[in-house]
């Protein structure tokens, strides 16, 4: 068995999906790289995946699909692994090398001593094109080093070190345990992938490397902010099969996990709502509304832990006066952390 795959969904990703590719053969044989073209028809992604599996047999394989959306595409890299760790990498970011190979040691130790570590975590960096800075999100301050833990061993979180799909790697078999399924055709959905198979992880490790470069700065990325109010519904849609995945916290046995996933979901009730706030329109005001009002009607416990929280009032301003205050503080914040 390998010891992790790779999957790099890939839409029209010809211009730099080989800067991705490349960076993950450097774990060789242990890895699985598995090129899931996503219905690409613009360039010559389907033909840049078959030249990578016919020069890497045994460690590359393409995987044609018709276009289902980058959530299919994990979805399809999920239903095809074969290694014992699973990670999605986007094919406009990579891996740092170093890390890489210290990763793949410290996956291979685990399994030679059969320790069970259901994810491990890995810092990640904002490479900005920009302005060519960079900026590290690490988690030394909130995990154990150099030790597998469970829950009740994670420290406090600051809001710009919530778990994101850049920084862990799931144990295959707990993924496929937690039922994950993404929705097609939706973006978003790697806030699903951090958050319902949580419950299902039992045991971490924490890695003090920054293993992810994540590219941030392309016009039609989707956490670019107008791309992101262009597609408003579909960040509702995922925030809702989110409030709908657990009731919290009396589906999550262990306390801290259940206080990490409210202030997790907290954070997107945030993002969704200032993102309505900032389009400006009496329609999308109406959407805002609706989501909250929808959110008390089906789960008032939860919500109420929620909309009492810092980020619940930010969400749900009292009024339009409050609007400004909320949108200049959001900017603020994108200034200092550079998230999009």
């Amino acid at each position: 068995m390998k010891i992790i795959t790779f999957a790099v969904p890939c839409y029209n990703s010809e211009a730099y999906m080989r800067k991705c590719i490349d960076s993950l053969l450097v774990a060789g044989d242990d890895a699985e790289i598995l090129i899931v073209d996503d219905g690409s028809t613009k360039d010559n992604t389907p033909a840049i995946a078959d030249e990578y599996e016919k020069r890497f047999p045994g460690i590359c394989r393409a995987i044609h699909q018709e276009n289902g959306g980058h959530g299919e595409a994990v979805n399809a890299g999920l239903r095809n692994a074969t290694g014992m760790y699973y990670k999605v990498v986007d094919s406009d970011d990579w891996l740092d090398k170093d890390s890489l190979l210290a990763v793949i040691d410290k996956l291979k130790h685990f399994r030679k001593e059969r320790r069970r570590v259901d994810m491990m975590i890995c810092n990640y960096v904002y490479e900005h094109a920009e302005d060519g800075t960079s900026h590290t999100v690490s988690y030394k301050q909130a995990l154990p080093q150099d030790r597998v833990f469970g829950w009740n061993s994670v420290g406090h979180f600051r809001p710009d070190q919530n778990l994101l799909m850049h920084s862990v790697i799931y144990r295959t078999k707990v993924l496929r345990r937690s039922g994950l399924v993404l929705p097609k055709h939706t973006f978003y959905v790697d806030n699903l992938f951090v958050y319902v198979p949580l419950p299902y992880v039992k045991s971490m490790y924490y890695m003090n490397v920054d293993l992810y470069r994540y590219y941030i700065g392309r016009s039609d990325q989707s956490v670019n902010e107008q791309v992101m109010i262009g597609r408003i519904d579909q960040q509702i849609y995922v925030n809702n099969l989110m409030i709908n995945a657990y009731s919290l916290p009396k589906d999550v046995k262990n306390r801290r996990l259940a206080r990490y996933m409210m202030k997790y979901l907290a954070m997107i009730c945030c993002v969704t709502s200032i993102m309505l706030i900032i389009s400006g329109t009496d329609e999308n005001r109406a959407k805002l509304k609706k989501l909250w009002h929808d959110f008390k009607a089906r789960d008032p416990e939860m919500y109420w832990h929620i909309r009492l929280g810092a980020r619940g009032i930010v969400s749900n301003p009292p009024g339009r006066w409050a609007e400004p205050v909320i949108v200049k503080g959001y900017h603020l914040a994108q200034k200092i952390f550079k998230f999009n």
